[in-house]
Order: structure tokens, then sequence, then C-alpha cells
């Protein structure tokens, strides 16, 4: 009788215990949370089908460059040109290549104007060499008369031989509320004054056929300033534009893409001969009136790497 309690006993234990187990079960989908098959996300990148559907009620200006040259939020056609050219091999459709050539655009865009643009993103595909001389100036909102625009997205291509396509000086800048003073921010740190030589130098390798992407963001709350290179936050000077050093987008301004007003004809401001008129391609520059969150614009960089 005695074994048969004992067994009893056992038994009990050893039911109550996998009931207690079974209820303690961790439950798989505690938010009943609908199921996700992989068919909903075939053909996709970064979860999204195409660059278009990256912030598309922020997108305030885009330039897709496939057979026009024209700003297709506000149907803009640049007001002159020089030496440009379409070709196939863009970055989506075709792309635009520049043989020391420009895109100027003689117009006051409402999405630029100063309470429109505060913060922003920035984002283009570029091939581009170093030439050991001039400057390069990708995409400026300039400034009528006036020689820095109030954003200025250029290319320090002076710093390199065309032979040097391991390492490439990126230095935007931008004006201040004052009009007169700037703030930059730049990807180089090894030749500063007073910085190790182990420093960490970020940049693309570039090349006559070599897609990079670029992107500036700006955040009118924090001031800070940010460079991206093919999906990788490069600069070395975020946190500059606060205080009064605020961007401020000045009226009345322009675009021009490739050249600053010093590199087109009849149109110098200043003897200032640092730049050249761009030699290289560009394909989709898009402008957002807000700054992209880091994995939509990593989600950029391989929509565009997809040519989607």
């Amino acid at each position: 009788m005695k074994n048969n309690n004992i067994y009893q006993l056992f038994t009990g234990t050893v039911f109550f215990l996998l009931i207690v187990l079974s209820s303690c079960k961790k439950d798989g989908n505690p938010n009943n949370l609908p199921p996700v098959s992989p068919k909903d996300y075939e053909g996709k990148v970064d979860g999204f089908t195409s660059s278009d559907e990256i912030f598309p009620n922020n997108l305030v200006a885009y330039w897709s460059f496939d057979g026009t040259n024209n700003e297709l939020k506000s149907g803009t056609a640049p007001t002159a040109t020089a030496n440009v050219s379409f070709f196939d091999a863009g970055v989506r459709g075709k792309a635009i290549k520049l043989n020391q050539g420009y895109l100027y655009y003689a117009k006051q865009f409402g999405a630029f104007k100063k309470d429109s643009l505060k913060s922003f993103t920035i984002s283009e595909w570029i091939q581009i060499l170093n030439n050991g001389s001039k400057r390069t100036m990708i995409f400026q909102i300039a400034r009528p008369g006036i020689f820095n625009g109030n954003l200025n997205f250029r290319l320090n291509t002076q710093s390199f031989p065309a032979s040097n396509t391991s390492e490439l000086k990126i230095n935007p800048f931008f004006v201040t509320v004052n009009g007169t003073g700037t703030q930059d921010n730049v990807n180089t740190l090894r030749d500063s004054p007073g910085m190790p030589n182990y420093f960490p130098y970020l940049t693309p390798t570039i090349g006559a056929d070599v897609w990079v992407h670029l992107v500036l963001t700006y955040n009118a709350e924090t001031g800070f300033f940010y460079i991206w290179a093919n999906g990788v936050q490069v600069g070395a000077y975020s946190s500059r534009g606060t205080g009064n050093n605020l961007f401020t987008s000045h009226e009345p301004n322009e675009v021009i893409i490739g050249a600053n007003y010093n590199t087109i004809p009849d149109k110098a401001v200043s003897t200032n001969t640092d730049y050249v008129a761009m030699t290289g391609s560009i394909d989709e520059i898009r402008v957002y009136n807000t700054v992209l969150p880091d994995a939509f614009i990593y989600a950029l960089y391989n929509l565009g790497k997809a040519k989607m």
C-alpha cells in the first residue's frame, strides 16, 4: 500500500509539473501581430520596391536626369546649360555626363525659400575624379551676386591628382543666419594640425565609371550637419551648426549643378578661381525637407545599387 501511495504521489506530481510548464510556455506572438510571409519581400530592397517610396511626402525637389534636365517636382527647366549630355548607364535609367559643364536654374524654387527649407536631406549619385588643381561644386543653392551660396555641396578635388582614386575630400558648407558666416564639415582629418596619424579617415573609392552615393543632412533643431558616403557617416565636424551658426536659406536664391557663378560665363561675382565646372557624371538628385533616418539613407544607397 505504501509503494502504491508513493507511485500515485509521483505520477500526480509529474502531471502537475507538466501542466505548469505548458502554461508557462512563452507565446511566440504576444502582440497578436499578423503573419509575415517571405513572399511579401520578394523583389524588394530593405523593404522597398523603389527609391520613390522613401519619404515621398517630404521630397521637395527631384532631378532624375532620365532624358530630361528638368526639376520634376516643379517642372522647371534649366535657364542655361553647358557641356551636358545624357548616357544610358545611370543609377536609374539615364544620367548626365558633364565635361567642364553645368546646369543653371535662375529661379527661386518655392521649396528652397527661407520658411520652407530648414531641416533637409540632399541625396545624389556622382562619378568623379580628382584633378589636383580645382574644387568641384556638385550642387549649390546659390545667392544671386554673392560668391557663397546658402548651401554649397563641394568636393575638394584639388587635393589629389586624378591618379588617386582611393581618396576623396567631401567638404560641404552652408551660410549661417547672419548671411556672411559659414559652417562646414569634412571627411578628412589625417593632415589636420594636431590630429594623430591613426585617426580614422573615411572616404569612398572613386573613378570615372564608379557611382558614389553622397548625402548631406541638416537638423534645424540640433544644428547637426552630417555627410554620408555610400551609406556610411564620414563627416568629422557634424556639430558645428548651432547657436548663431544655424543654416538659413536666404532669399532670393537659385540652383546651380556642377558649378558656381564664377565658372559660368558672364555670371562671375568675384575674382576667386578656386573652382572649375564639373567633369564627371550625376544622377538622382533628391532634396527632402526633413532629416531622413539613418536606415532610410542606407536604403537609398542599396536601392541605387540595385537600380531601383
